[in-house]
């Protein structure tokens, strides 16, 4: 059993590693594009949306990692021995959930004001 319980712990940890390579690529990915935008006469740089297209993508990503995240802290739920711990992944599971949340609505409203259509009703899962 103990076996089993550091090999989950492992896996969280893998995950959250995970997590923590897509933010960093994302932010790399989202600091090149918007350096782009500062050299004067670059296509993108007269592009009026090309900040809110660059915010979007990082969102898109942050909210990828966060998801990751999440399933690391549920990873961590199922082996927590003590019912402190539990609460804790617990509140931590709760503020995840409503990041990716309101990251998500942000997502869906930029875009719906980039294609003119109304944000959806019911994100995609």
């Amino acid at each position: 059993m103990e076996l089993l319980k550091q090999a989950t712990l492992w896996l969280a940890a893998g995950v959250e590693a995970a997590a923590a390579l897509v933010i960093g690529l994302a932010a790399i990915q989202a600091f090149l594009r918007a350096l782009v935008l500062f050299i004067p006469g670059h296509l993108a740089s007269d592009e009026p949306d090309a900040k809110e297209a660059v915010r979007l993508k990082l969102g898109r990503w942050l909210a990828v990692a966060l998801e990751l995240e999440l399933g690391a802290d549920i990873l961590r739920t199922a082996v927590a021995p003590t019912w402190t711990e539990i609460g804790q992944l617990g509140a931590i599971v709760v503020l995840r959930t409503a990041l990716n949340f309101f990251l998500q609505k942000e997502i869906d409203g930029a875009q719906a004001r980039r294609t003119g259509s109304p944000p959806a009703a019911n994100p995609e899962p």
